[in-house]
């Protein structure tokens, strides 16, 4: 997000396509319905369609604020969770799942919009991300490539 623009965290290609900011809104409601909620007992106050319906208004700093805070939320009802809490049954958006089925979706549907992110984010700048910087030598690793 720090090298994106306020109109690039808005971008998209065509309307078949999601921006960078809807992704963020999108993220954070998913955490906030499945874990805050299912997992936590909060009020859902999700509503899905905004999330990919916004075009903008959410400055890039409010996005990340909106997403870290509800991660950290997150957090904290994952790290209360007892074994026997983690197995009892929940439903969210009509799913019946456990407390743990809950959680593992969250982190794999965050990772896959994460991806998308760091994607769209390579295609707007043309930079690279560095997050294996390391890597960027053979002693870095200790392997060598074939």
């Amino acid at each position: 997000m720090e090298t994106l623009s306020e109109e690039q965290v808005w971008a998209r290609g065509s309307e078949n396509e999601n921006a960078v900011g809807n992704l963020m809104l999108h993220l954070a409601g998913n955490v906030r319905q499945w874990i805050l909620s299912g997992a936590g007992g909060k009020a859902d106050v999700r509503v899905r369609d905004r999330e990919f319906s916004a075009r903008s208004g959410v400055s890039k700093q409010d996005l990340l604020e909106r997403l870290e805070g509800v991660v950290n939320e997150a957090a904290e009802v994952i790290g209360g969770l007892t074994a026997d809490r983690a197995m009892e049954k929940i439903r969210v958006q009509n799913y019946e799942v456990t407390v743990l089925e809950a959680v593992y979706h969250v982190v794999d549907h965050f990772a896959q919009h994460t991806a998308q992110i760091v994607f769209a984010t390579k295609m707007m700048t043309h930079q690279d991300m560095e997050f294996y910087k390391h890597l960027a030598s053979p002693a870095g690793h200790g392997e060598t490539t074939p």
